[in-house]
């Protein structure tokens, strides 16, 4: 029996195809540009190339249906063990107040997250649409719902609530969720394994570095505060999200430029961050590329995505208390070590002593790696996520009922025994 992992968004769906459990990782594989035209999918095999094929145009069943598929064409090596898919666990953005683990989608469940979709309408719709379809096409095989804000519960109401007509919290649901929370999860509690600690002994601050950005204070394990918000929007620079900015130059610029709240909307999430800075829509290597080469724009970008990082570190370093390390993900680029060295450069003051070789030597293969000095009192990982893992055992545990919220979880990544993934992709 195998577990079918899918994050399905807006334009695209990014699949995992595990063994019962996650022991073992099959296959792997993205549908780009789902309801444009023009789409594609690609699938990676661990020990084949790489299968990429062009298929016109799809929605999400037919994606999906692709997908499916896909898995089980016999030239792809995975066919007898594709068809035998006990399970889908699907990555849902938005659980609000009302999911605080992991759950097995029914009726109801299906539809609060439908009216959860106002918190976050560019991901939940998305997210429902891919569930629907697997539905459809898998009638008879259990769906479970696994949320990026659940790691976040743990927050205190002092972090979550923002200082706004208290009304607007209690009718609307206006308050800080966060997003992330499996790759939080994965990377913090891989981190207490290598600090030698179990997860409550360990206070991090977390760096999840891809299209979206976000950090997590943890003390003790728990998340106690996070960047993102009522949305993915606030926070850190991002590839195409503005973060953090003065909330008053929105009606300022509507005005000048006479948008509607829609296009502001979109404006902000798509064409802000790093392509607003550069102008550039190009993928991270390009754009890391050009900042080492000294591009002006490109450099002033990505000194500000430092800048805002740094400062991040600094505040969260305050809320948590001391620190046992800080933890990036390996993010999307080979020169991700230029990015790093700047986010780090500068904190001795703070106990990180980073290592200039360590980080610079790290490139994008699946390792765990630290990148500060031997005596630096506070350390700094670089540790391939693994959110797909998290989904696959949040699977296999409820269908086993013996599934604790995730605090609580027996997760084999937490294991020193456990021996990470490579990824397939």
């Amino acid at each position: 029996m195998n577990i079918l992992t899918l994050s399905c968004w807006s334009n695209s769906i990014k699949f995992h195809l595990f063994s019962w459990g996650g022991r073992t990782l099959l296959a792997a594989g993205l549908v780009k540009r789902v309801g444009l035209g023009g789409s594609s999918i690609s699938l990676k095999v661990p020990g084949l190339e790489e299968d990429v094929q062009e298929v016109g145009f799809v929605d999400h069943l037919g994606a999906i249906q692709l997908v499916l598929g896909v898995l089980a064409a016999p030239s792809h090596g995975v066919k007898d063990k594709a068809v035998e898919i006990a399970a889908i666990g699907h990555r849902v953005a938005h659980g609000g107040e009302t999911f605080h683990h992991s759950v097995l989608i029914d009726g109801q469940v299906l539809n609060t997250i439908r009216n959860l979709q106002q918190l976050a309408p560019l991901h939940n719709a998305a997210n429902i649409a891919g569930i629907e379809a697997a539905a459809e096409l898998l009638p008879n095989i259990p769906q479970v719902a696994i949320f990026d804000t659940t790691f976040h519960v743990t927050m205190p109401d002092f972090a979550y609530i923002y200082p706004l007509p208290y009304e607007w919290y209690k009718k609307d649901g206006v308050r800080r969720y966060g997003f992330h929370g499996p790759s939080h999860l994965y990377l913090s509690r891989r981190a207490a394994v290598l600090l030698g600690k179990t997860a409550d002994e360990c206070n991090l601050i977390t760096i999840h570095i891809d299209k979206g950005v976000s950090l997590c204070a943890i003390r003790n394990g728990r998340s106690i505060d996070t960047s993102m918000g009522l949305t993915p929007l606030e926070g850190a620079v991002m590839e195409t999200r503005s973060g953090d900015i003065d909330v008053s130059i929105i009606p300022y610029m509507m005005h000048q430029l006479n948008l509607s709240a829609k296009e502001m909307e979109h404006i902000l999430n798509q064409k802000c961050g790093i392509i607003g800075v550069t102008g550039w829509n190009t993928d991270r290597q390009h754009f890391l590329e050009a900042a080492l080469e000294g591009n002006p724009k490109c450099k002033l970008a990505l000194d500000i995505e430092a800048y805002r990082l740094k400062k991040y570190i600094g505040a969260y370093l305050a809320v948590v208390g001391p620190l046992d390390a800080v933890v990036f993900t390996t993010g999307a680029s080979e020169l991700e070590w230029f990015a790093r060295e700047l986010v780090v450069g500068g904190l001795e003051c703070f106990g990180i002593l980073p290592d200039r070789e360590r980080n610079r030597a790290v490139g994008s293969e699946n390792e765990e790696t630290v990148i500060t000095s031997d005596n630096s009192p506070v350390k700094v990982f670089v540790i391939p996520t693994n959110e797909e893992l998290v989904f696959a055992e949040d699977v296999t545990a409820i269908l086993s009922d013996n599934y604790n919220e995730n605090m609580h979880h027996d997760y084999s990544f937490a294991s020193p025994d456990f021996i990470p993934m490579r990824a397939v992709e």
